[in-house]
């Protein structure tokens, strides 16, 4: 693998049922020593959607597990008890080196080295917030698929010592004593979360049979269609209370969301909550209707921000803000707008204001409505400026937009109003939010404008730039 080219690695992409990926690999030149040498950070920049994430980086530790695994069962057997004549061959062989491997892992475990934010956070040596907590989880889980060569089922052992091993590195993380449970509970919830949307994986798959999760078939009918079995009853029940959990959480965020004065400290932690499961109904494409009828708080702007946060770890209106303010000037000198509807607007209300403030509004306002315009993709994709919207997918309604008291922006979506928006930037950061929290595929007409926006927010080796 380490001396394929890019087109090798984009064949065996698509022979593990991972095509559209193929792109993005493609783009960045993702030659077979690069695979190799991918970490969780690269790939989950590379990578979209987090059960591809985790396939990839399973496929990439077993390949490197191969290479020296004849190495390691030699040393095995060499340094085998002769307590044990029989693990030659067969079930006991097998056994003993799951024994000698699980032994070998718990003896060894360290840390991940956690990134910057994490770092200061538990160097203040306070208990962290939720958002901090998903991060440190997140990266727990990752730094135990790579112990485990790529598996995504540990074992209780294997969970103790990582929650142990946490707590004894910062103490004051274990909360009244109670901290060992639930960073245990939080850690198995999130390697349930990585694997439910994997379906190309083995492992994952005889789980998912033996278990009686079935395509297509709730856990109830499949309850009520099977004998008798306290194995499977053992596993359904805490599903059956975590669904009845889910729906108070629900009821409570859509009253909430009827008031007019808002707890919205504890609407972020029930966001937070029920996340996977509004996250399942997006990727299995729920109808958005349904979608805001359990969540109606996406339908404000700083929940859509919140959620696109927690799904890339990004600030997109802080990004959106430093976009329009580093390219609005540029944008507005280029020839390809001088003539443009908008520019012309532009031009005309400048001369009615001198202050500065409202100077810079007014370009940044009109560099967010050219952008499609510089790359020649369909604005009415974009934005509809004092116009009827048309568009299904995610598109802005601007009404007067360089009248300073009446300018109006909404985002909508299957032309119906998702939210009102305060100004441009809020309204661009809103446009590409939505794209990514609502899973809507992206319109070629329009390709080229999300893709330099993206490369920007995202902040990819090697941006996207103006023509």
């Amino acid at each position: 693998m380490e001396s394929w080219s890019v087109d090798q690695v984009c064949n065996w992409l698509r022979q593990r049922n991972l095509g559209e990926l193929v792109p993005k690999f493609r783009e960045e030149e993702v030659s077979g020593a690069a695979l190799l040498a991918l970490n969780d950070r690269m790939v989950q920049q590379l990578v979209k959607k987090i059960g591809h994430q985790a396939v990839l980086m399973d496929l990439i530790n077993k390949y490197q597990q191969q290479k020296s695994g004849l190495e390691s069962l030699t040393y095995c057997c060499e340094t085998a008890s002769p307590k044990f004549p029989e693990v030659i061959s067969g079930k006991n062989l097998k056994s003993f080196f799951a024994r000698y491997k699980t032994l070998q892992w718990t003896s060894s475990y360290a840390l991940p080295d956690f990134p910057y934010d994490v770092k200061c956070v538990l160097a203040e040596r306070k208990c962290p917030d939720h958002s901090m907590r998903i991060r440190i989880i997140e990266f727990l889980q990752a730094d135990m698929t790579k112990y485990l060569e790529g598996s995504l089922y540990p074992n209780s052992q294997q969970y103790n010592v990582v929650v142990n091993a946490l707590l004894q590195a910062y103490p004051f993380l274990d909360e009244n004593g109670n901290g060992f449970l639930l960073w245990k509970r939080a850690l198995k919830d999130r390697f349930k979360y990585v694997r439910r949307p994997i379906e190309d994986d083995e492992q994952v798959l005889r789980n998912k049979c033996k278990f009686g999760h079935r395509r297509g078939q709730t856990r109830k009918s499949f309850a009520e269609n099977k004998p008798d079995d306290v194995q499977v009853q053992v596993e359904e029940e805490p599903v059956h209370l975590e669904r009845s959990a889910m729906d108070v959480h629900i009821k409570w965020l859509k009253q909430e969301y009827m008031k007019t004065q808002r707890n919205w400290k504890e609407v972020d932690n029930r966001m937070n909550v029920t996340i996977e499961i509004r996250r399942k109904m997006i990727s299995d494409k729920a109808p958005l209707k349904d979608i805001l009828r359990l969540f109606p708080f996406l339908r404000c702007p700083y929940q859509l921000f919140r959620e696109f946060q927690l799904l890339t770890h990004t600030d997109i209106y802080k990004k959106t803000v430093e976009i329009l303010e580093i390219y609005s000037e540029n944008i507005l000198s280029l020839y390809v707008v001088r003539n443009n509807p908008i520019n012309i607007m532009l031009q005309e209300n400048l001369k009615r204001h001198t202050e500065e403030d409202i100077l810079k509004y007014m370009k940044m306002t009109a560099a967010c409505l050219l952008l499609p315009d510089v790359f020649g993709d369909d604005s009415s994709l974009f934005a509809a400026v004092n116009e009827e919207v048309k568009a299904v997918t995610p598109v802005l309604e601007v009404k007067n937009p360089f009248n300073v008291n009446s300018c109006e922006f909404a985002l909508y979506v299957g032309r119906e109003e998702l939210t009102q928006l305060n100004d441009c930037t809020m309204a661009l950061a809103a446009l590409v939010a939505a794209f990514h929290v609502f899973d809507i595929p992206c319109p070629k007409r329009i390709h080229r404008t999300l893709n330099f926006l993206e490369s920007l927010v995202f902040e990819v080796r090697r941006p996207a730039s103006l023509p």
